[in-house]
């Protein structure tokens, strides 16, 4: 089969499309043939060498979505979609023609979306939960701050906080676009007008959000810290630079703040399939929408990597083999 690999880190001139062994199945397995499989910042990262837990040669790859071909019975011909676990780390990975992944984590493709559709939901969804829910342990009625409203993550974020009965949900953006708008947020601060944390204490008369899910980090790390409750928890999933930060310890320790760290690559595959089952009737109903998806072949898939590392991609990316 074709797939992606790379046999060393630290340059996307790593990776490369190879012809290599179709997977072998270990007893609970099935292969699912790709049919698109998206491609996350997480993976730009992977081969650049930036996650430590990664084995080589490696094919990467954490999204999918295709059909079962080989395994048990009734999984043959299963519609099905995934992410998560190991898969692009110490296990191979999707940006490839075939997967193999436990028989177990199969979760059905939402009938209401196309192979790509689907295959661009799994990480930021991920995320979003392993934030808001696994992390901060969001309870109806609270209220929320998103940054980077407007991204992947954060508008999966905004969206879950509305989906778990959230109470006022902010979104700050770092220019106003209207795409944080209507449904998506009750509250956009927009960056460049003014103070985050000014505008989040004067519309909650000066008391605060449970919740901020930080999905920027790096300078916005202490004036989120700034917006929270007494009480509140704040959840950092990235940074920028060298990841270093600073704040007002005493003003947090005042406030009796929270602050918690989230990493979806924590997330077995057995933990991701059970978040996007639970998931699914959003996915189904529209709730969760799909992000714009951009195709590109299997043999373009390396320059697709590095337009997502210069930050040039809009929407989600999907290889479809």
């Amino acid at each position: 089969m074709k797939a992606l690999r790379f046999e060393r880190t630290g340059s996307l001139d790593a990776l490369h499309l190879a012809e290599i062994d179709r997977p072998r199945l270990k007893p609970g397995e099935v292969l699912v043939r790709v049919e698109a499989a998206a491609i996350n910042p997480s993976d730009t990262k992977n081969v650049l060498g930036k996650m430590h837990r990664t084995t080589l040669p490696r094919t990467p790859g954490r999204d999918f979505a295709g059909v079962v071909v080989e395994g048990p019975g009734e999984t043959i011909g299963r519609e099905v979609f995934g992410s998560g676990g190991d898969l692009g780390f110490n296990r191979d990975g999707t940006h490839a023609e075939f997967v193999a992944v436990p028989a177990a984590v199969l979760v059905d493709k939402p009938k209401s979306l196309s192979f790509a559709q689907a295959a661009a939901l799994g990480v930021a969804h991920l995320t979003a939960w392993a934030g808001l829910v696994k992390a901060a342990n969001l309870r109806p009625g609270e209220s929320v701050l998103v940054t980077g409203v407007t991204g992947a993550v954060g508008s999966a974020v905004a969206r879950l906080a509305k989906w778990l009965k959230a109470g006022q949900v902010f979104g700050a953006v770092r220019r106003a676009t209207g795409h944080a708008e209507g449904s998506l947020v009750d509250v956009c601060v927009n960056l460049e007008a003014g103070s985050l944390s000014d505008v989040v204490m004067a519309a909650t008369e000066n008391r605060g959000v449970n919740v901020v899910f930080d999905a920027v980090g790096g300078p916005l790390f202490e004036p989120c810290l700034r917006c929270l409750a007494h009480g509140g928890r704040q959840v950092a999933i990235t940074s920028t630079g060298d990841g270093q930060v600073s704040f007002n310890l005493r003003d947090f320790y005042h406030r009796e703040a929270r602050l918690f760290g989230a990493d979806s690559l924590a997330l077995s595959l057995e933990e991701s399939a059970d978040i996007l089952r639970t998931l699914l009737p959003g996915f189904e109903s529209g709730w969760f929408p799909p992000p714009p998806v951009e195709p590109y072949t299997l043999e373009e898939a390396p320059q697709a990597y590095r337009r997502i590392e210069e930050g040039k991609a809009v929407g989600k990316i999907a290889i479809h083999p």
